[in-house]
């Protein structure tokens, strides 16, 4: 299997591991994920995934409201600690990471939360769309998955660029918390309001009103 640059920048942000090793442990597990983070564990390589398994109960719920009241969000992130939840550096993430949220408007916090159908539709307008650019058939579905990972860049939490730092993502972002605080650090949930957001609002024709008025 292909090991592309991309599936290395994955497992390094989700790891931590020095770019070669990730690329050869995932050339040792022939491409897949999840085996290569359990490879990088068992060489003592993956420091923020050897705290993956822990169990992170505490932390904090935070809310940031935005452009004057118009836009508002509800997170909670955890840690392990109490002690951790109280720091100046833990409330500061969870400020950055609402921040992120009511700026770059994201679906859910991780790829796994994607909805099944939200993907499938997304598929099937990218497949048309390859189709309909005179690509060939057999380059297609190749050409669908790597404007779905674009999708995850621009929709899920995790995988979005950091509005104050471009360079990294919000994954990367909390996997730096977790190696700083020496404590799983995780995204649980998050909820974000905008004024008006699902009203259908009237919209106004002045050139059509001023018209109807003056046949009166």
């Amino acid at each position: 299997m292909e090991i592309t640059s991309a599936m290395v920048k994955e497992l390094r942000e989700r790891t931590q591991a020095g770019m070669m090793d990730c690329k050869k442990a995932l050339v040792a597990c022939n491409g897949d994920m999840e085996k290569a983070i359990d490879y990088l564990r068992e060489k003592g390589l993956a420091a923020a995934a050897k705290k993956a398994g822990r169990v992170a109960a505490e932390g904090a719920v935070t809310s940031y409201i935005h452009m004057g009241g118009k836009i508002g969000v509800l997170l909670e992130v955890n840690c392990e600690t109490d002690f951790v939840a109280k720091t100046d550096t833990f409330l500061n993430l969870c400020h950055d990471i609402a921040l992120q949220i009511a700026a770059a408007n994201p679906i859910c916090v991780s790829k796994e939360e994607v909805p099944a159908e939200n993907l499938e539709r997304e598929r099937e307008v990218l497949r048309a769309q390859a189709i309909n650019e005179g690509k060939p058939e057999k380059i297609v579905d190749r050409m669908v998955e790597g404007r779905i990972e674009k999708y995850y860049k621009e929709n899920v939490l995790l995988e979005q660029a950091f509005v104050k730092n471009p360079d990294i993502t919000v994954g990367t972002l909390v996997n730096e918390a977790t190696l700083a605080s020496g404590e799983k650090i995780s995204v649980r949930r998050f909820v974000r309001y905008e004024c008006g957001e699902g009203i259908e609002k009237k919209e106004s024709d002045l050139a059509a009103e001023i018209a109807e008025m003056t046949k009166k």
